[in-house]
């Protein structure tokens, strides 16, 4: 009678590690596309209302180069402190 217990015990537990998985999966899954659709998608539909570009896609075939000038000038010490 304990070996057949030890077996049902066994099988249970590998049952239900089974079905975890499985079930994470699926949940994972759904939440990460719902999360994806509503906060990317809505970003995408919100700019494009709004008008907004991400990335300067227009070629200007008068431009020797694309890349963009930093202001990385000296700051004095005091505009350091306290930034946030």
């Amino acid at each position: 009678m304990g070996n057949k217990l030890k077996r049902f015990l066994s099988g249970l537990k590998y049952g239900q590690k089974n079905f975890g998985e499985t079930i994470s999966i699926i949940i994972n899954t759904l939440l990460l596309t719902v999360v994806y659709f509503l906060g990317v998608g809505l970003t995408s539909v919100f700019s494009k209302l709004v008008g907004k570009r991400f990335l300067d896609m227009k070629i200007d075939k008068k431009k020797n180069s694309y890349w963009e000038e930093l202001n990385l000038e000296k700051k004095e010490m005091e505009e350091y402190y306290r930034q946030f």
